[in-house]
């Protein structure tokens, strides 16, 4: 008995363009905002605490984090898009459809485009899942949790950080202990 079925594979995300530039070993212009997907600000909270609700917390101002803040569709709300207005940012958060109110072809195309700056931060957490053993937390109490992430998050940097050594990016190769006289 013989049998055949598909499997899907990854789609290329790519233009020819980017990837042209990519094998030129050049980074596509729009990928350079944050080169380094380093985590600088985080809050844990209650699992009753939607994400959307300690934006404000993390948000970091224009002139630190940068002035445009992409999240998905959870974060929307005209509220939201005044207070981002009011503090100098620019919303670039991803439009949603209503009841017997679709997205156009032109607000899908916009989505498209700010998750392409968005799959940043879900690299994170897919280096987190699938390189340093997940992101369940295994601890009783908001405090333990905190600590828990907070270490995660570190360890991730330092990975990172070693990555970014690796290949240069801060213009050396290697760290080394200072010497002692």
């Amino acid at each position: 008995i013989i049998d055949a079925t598909f499997v899907t594979v990854p789609k290329q995300r790519n233009t020819r363009e980017e990837n042209k530039i990519i094998k030129e070993g050049a980074v596509p212009i729009d990928w350079r905002q944050n080169p380094r997907k380093l985590v600088t600000a985080w809050e844990v909270t209650s699992a009753e605490v939607h994400n959307s609700q300690v934006l404000e917390e993390v948000l970091q101002p224009p002139e630190v984090g940068g002035a445009d803040v992409y999240a998905d569709s959870a974060y929307r709300s005209l509220a939201r898009e005044e207070s981002l207005t009011a503090t100098g940012h620019t919303s670039r958060i991803h439009e949603k459809g209503t009841r017997n109110h679709p997205l156009t072809d032109a607000q899908k195309s916009s989505n498209k485009e700010k998750s392409r700056v968005r799959a940043r931060v879900e690299h994170v957490f897919g280096s987190m899942t699938n390189e340093m053993g997940g992101i369940a937390i295994r601890t009783i109490g908001l405090m333990r949790a905190k600590v828990q992430i907070g270490l995660l998050n570190l360890v991730y940097n330092i990975k990172r950080v070693a990555t970014l050594i690796r290949k240069k990016y801060f213009g050396f190769d290697r760290v080394v202990a200072p010497r002692i006289a």
